[in-house]
């Protein structure tokens, strides 16, 4: 039985966490080059683990499909993914849910959604999965890279928000520079997304 497999659609991903796990002494673990909803070979895995990939698919089912076809009979698949619905802070951060609002309609415009989470009990089922299981988590900090996550978030939809001509460049900036001075102020509270965590098991035999 081979051990681990790490897919990424990005080379630049890959060489990443190959060069983490050579860091880290992992010489078991094999990484690819794969877009999820097209690739890997039928019948070739105990478990599937996928972390906030179907948030930004226009077709998560046939992803989950592809993926149930990837495990053996009676394989386990773990997937977690957003609501960015339940984001939470305190004091109020009118930059956060403007933030918010840019990045759920910049998904829904590529076909994707930012509030699949609680999707993916349904979505589990209806990929022909059985026994299908849920949990809710969400991190929530007054330091740290929990609130960073969300200015970097922002710098890296930037592009994709002017272009859409859902904001401004000035606008944008200014968010960044709004949710950057946020998360540094260790008096404020920031969470993440709230993040649905689902598992559930392939069928028995094929």
């Amino acid at each position: 039985m081979g051990g681990p497999v790490g897919t990424d659609i990005d080379q630049a991903k890959i060489t990443l966490a190959q060069q983490q796990a050579e860091g880290e002494g992992l010489s078991n673990v094999e990484f690819r080059v794969a877009d999820s909803p097209k690739t890997e070979k039928p019948a070739e895995f105990d478990l599937v683990h996928a972390r906030f990939i179907l948030s930004h698919l226009a077709n998560p089912l046939q992803a989950l499909m592809r993926m149930r076809q990837a495990l053996r009979p009676g394989g386990k698949i773990v997937v977690a993914d957003v609501d960015f619905r339940g984001y939470f802070c305190y004091p109020d951060c009118p930059a956060l849910w403007r933030h918010v609002a840019l990045y759920t309609e910049a998904a829904r415009r590529k076909g994707a959604d930012a509030n699949i989470g609680p999707r993916l009990p349904a979505l589990l089922v209806e990929a022909g999965f059985e026994n299908v299981q849920i949990n809710v988590v969400q991190l929530a900090e007054t330091t740290g890279e929990v609130k960073v996550v969300t200015a970097l978030t922002m710098e890296n939809i930037a592009e994709t928000v002017v272009k859409e001509g859902l904001a401004s460049a000035s606008e944008v900036d200014q968010l960044v520079r709004e949710l950057y001075a946020f998360a540094h102020d260790s008096t404020t509270l920031l969470s993440s997304p709230r993040i649905v965590e689902t598992w559930a098991c392939a069928p028995p035999t094929g």
